[in-house]
């Protein structure tokens, strides 16, 4: 029988709700590089909670997560969905290089063209392509062509009427 021993991150993790993690991180910044190396992992239950909880204490383009977006993009295809989607929302937050945004671009494709996929990994990604198409707006069109109805069929009643809201698509 092999022990593992979890570390002060991993006990908040598991243990408190969501204002004592913020609160955790905040008070103790030394965590914050095991709270990236989790999040990037498939150690469950800890990974997606790191990912959400770094989602939730970071800044808008924040200085400490950009030496880790190669890292995120890589391991991002493997994740299972609510992963996939914490991982994508800490992307959303962050200014890209032009070469992470591809990356990025084709993930979020990919993501919204697996019409069985989780609605909100499909939605995060979706508005991820929006955001980019404010940027580069060469790449409206190929957001109409997303954005049939064949590509919405499978989503939730809400969600589907929010993406009909975002890109004014008629009912």
């Amino acid at each position: 029988m092999v022990f593992k021993l979890k570390s002060a991150l991993m006990e908040v993790l598991t243990n408190s709700y969501k204002d004592g993690m913020i609160k955790f991180l905040k008070d103790h910044p030394e965590y914050f590089d095991e709270a990236v190396q989790l999040a990037l992992s498939d150690d469950q239950p800890y990974a997606w909670r790191s990912a959400w909880l770094l989602w939730s204490c970071i800044k808008d383009n924040d200085k400490r997560i950009r030496k880790y977006i190669n890292p995120i993009l890589d391991c991002m295809a493997l994740k299972k969905s609510g992963h996939k989607r914490e991982l994508l929302k800490i992307l959303l937050k962050m200014e890209l290089k032009e070469k992470h945004e591809a990356k990025l671009y084709d993930i979020c494709v990919d993501n919204w063209k697996q019409i069985n996929l989780e609605p909100s990994v499909r939605f995060t990604s979706l508005m991820t392509l929006k955001k980019m198409a404010a940027k580069y707006p060469e790449l409206r069109d190929e957001l109409v062509f997303l954005t049939q109805d064949h590509f919405l069929e499978t989503l939730s009643p809400g969600i589907k009427n929010s993406v009909r809201k975002q890109f004014n698509i008629e009912d």
